[in-house]
């Protein structure tokens, strides 16, 4: 039966695929049953990494991970010297290869799109999906799933399907994070470093994530952190995609406790020990804030949210976010109370 689910961020959307398409899987040597895409190299990353777990007692399911900013040869060779059960990777990448005739998608039993909503909302990424869509047999399993599925995505998640059972939360209050704590810093642009140094010095966290709004304010904010002393790992697009990697297992292996980063990663990345994130730059989507908030508090663990707001443009987004959400997110008190977070 295909899928198309929609749930609140942190709720195991990954384990449901994960689990679902291996319980099903009666692997044939060289033959590819399963494409999971997706629309971050850190993302398909992560993904792949839970195949590897769940699958470590399961020895003919293999998976692998395909992504761009490695050379393709790489991949070339991979797959010649063993074809993956499972692909896990980006449109582009994928696509590249099964045109190559690299990878041969013509036995695939399951055809999953994780952040479906982001997947399919950008012309060029949505035609390299449908592109790959043609590749797989017309009877497979399809599965879609995201945080946020407005109505207008919906349609047309619904042309991969053939008869799906359809999961949505219709009432977007009931996406909100209920132990996540969410305050906003009314404050100029000029005020921003001042106070994101006392927040990082007064509030104890495990791991915090700092968004702003474009890779060269990460890389600036990430160096001024260092200087002072709050030792930072950034990650943005447009890295050679080597370091990307490494950063990121650097921080979700607790090497370091800051991440600054871009809305890069504010989808479907999950960090255990993150109960902490920092709007520095606020969204300018609504959609977007609740995928960014929703990097801490992730199954029903405690929280906490704090954004900045300078301009007469996120008072707005604020605005549109506690109305959709129906939430309050009152300002931030002198001293936040530890337990509400921790």
């Amino acid at each position: 039966m295909d899928i198309i689910c929609q749930a609140k961020s942190g709720m195991g959307k990954t384990a449901v695929f994960v689990l679902a398409t291996l319980h099903q899987l009666e692997p044939v040597a060289g033959e590819s049953h399963v494409v999971v895409l997706v629309h971050t190299r850190e993302l398909a990353y992560q993904i792949q990494k839970e195949y590897d777990r769940f699958s470590k007692y399961l020895p003919d399911t293999k998976s692998r991970v395909f992504y761009g900013g490695v050379p393709v040869s790489v991949d070339i060779a991979a797959c010649k010297a063993e074809i993956p059960t499972i692909i896990v990777g980006t449109p582009g990448r994928v696509l590249d290869l099964a045109n190559r005739k690299v990878l041969d998608l013509s036995k695939v039993k399951h055809f999953v799109l994780d952040e479906c909503d982001r997947l399919l909302a950008e012309v060029d990424m949505r035609r390299d999906v449908q592109n790959i869509f043609k590749l797989t047999p017309h009877e497979k399993q399809v599965m879609m799933f995201s945080a946020t599925l407005d109505k207008e995505v919906r349609p047309i998640c619904k042309k991969f399907c053939q008869d799906p059972m359809e999961i949505y939360v219709d009432d977007d209050t009931k996406l909100t994070l209920h132990g996540l704590t969410q305050y906003f810093v009314k404050l100029e642009e000029n005020e921003k470093n001042r106070k994101l140094n006392e927040l990082l010095d007064e509030i104890e966290f495990n791991q915090a994530v700092i968004f702003v709004s474009k890779p060269a304010r990460a890389k600036q904010l990430s160096k001024l952190l260092e200087d002072i002393n709050f030792p930072s790992i950034c990650i943005y697009g447009g890295m050679p995609q080597a370091q990307r990697i490494e950063r990121f297992k650097a921080f979700k292996e607790f090497k370091s406790r800051i991440l600054v980063t871009t809305d890069l990663f504010g989808r479907g990345i999950d960090i255990e020990r993150v109960n902490v994130v920092i709007n520095y730059d606020f969204t300018d989507q609504s959609d977007q804030y609740l995928h960014r908030v929703g990097r801490a508090g992730r199954f029903g663990t405690k929280g906490l949210a704090i954004s900045f707001i300078s301009r007469k443009e996120d008072e707005e987004i604020l605005q549109q976010v506690q109305s959709r959400f129906a939430v309050q997110i009152p300002e931030a008190p002198a001293t936040i109370d530890k337990s509400s977070y921790a």
